[in-house]
């Protein structure tokens, strides 16, 4: 089977879950934002899977059909009862889409996953989102079963035991042509901002 070209990423963020909750994000090694090489020409909905989901609407959607089939992406894993990393990183992710203004940033879907789906339901969610001001149209927020969530997370890298265990790393990719970056959560907004709008150029601009 050839090597499918995100499981370098899933490798590389089983890696800096120890960079996790506790500490934020490592500043001393790594770029900010770091692309990763594509690889392989495994199929994308066969390594993502189109496991159901919640969104904050409560409504059932596949993983990768529905939410990340040919966008352009920043994903993020969080939980609601966080008080530390999570609020800032998600405050900073809405710098970014204001940063973009609002013609780019609608080129861009923000997918921030649940840790905690036990407790972070399609509510608490939404109310998360109108807490912290990224109810945007654009800005998804998922949960589901635990053993869902533990599949998707697992596929992005998130092999934890316990919510607070997430990497508080971002992945900002275009699904469709397979480019993908890794972005450390200390990178300035603009470093952000000016990697989700290389995504968003045609293919032939990059």
């Amino acid at each position: 089977m050839n090597t499918y070209w995100l499981l370098s990423i899933g490798l590389s963020m089983s890696i800096s879950v120890a960079v996790a909750h506790e500490g934020h994000a490592n500043t001393t090694q790594a770029p900010a934002v770091q692309p990763l090489e594509v690889k392989g020409t495994h199929d994308a909905q066969t390594y993502f899977t189109d496991t159901l989901l919640l969104n904050q609407q409560g409504e059932s959607v596949r993983f990768y059909s529905d939410v990340l089939k040919d966008r352009i992406v920043v994903l993020n894993v969080i939980f609601t009862h966080c008080e530390d990393a999570c609020p800032l990183i998600t405050r900073k992710l809405k710098e970014v889409r204001e940063a973009m203004g609002e013609e780019a940033a609608k080129k861009v879907t923000f997918i921030s996953l649940t840790s905690d789906p036990l407790r972070d339901t399609p509510q608490v969610l939404a109310e998360y989102a109108r807490k912290h001001g990224a109810d945007s149209a654009n800005w998804i927020f998922l949960t589901g079963t635990q053993a869902n969530m533990d599949l998707v997370l697992g596929r992005l890298g998130h092999f934890i035991e316990s919510p607070e265990q997430h990497s508080t790393q971002l992945i900002a990719g275009d699904v469709a042509h397979k480019q993908w970056s890794k972005i450390r959560p200390d990178a300035p907004v603009p470093a952000i901002v000016q990697r989700l709008k290389l995504l968003s150029m045609p293919i032939a601009g990059r």
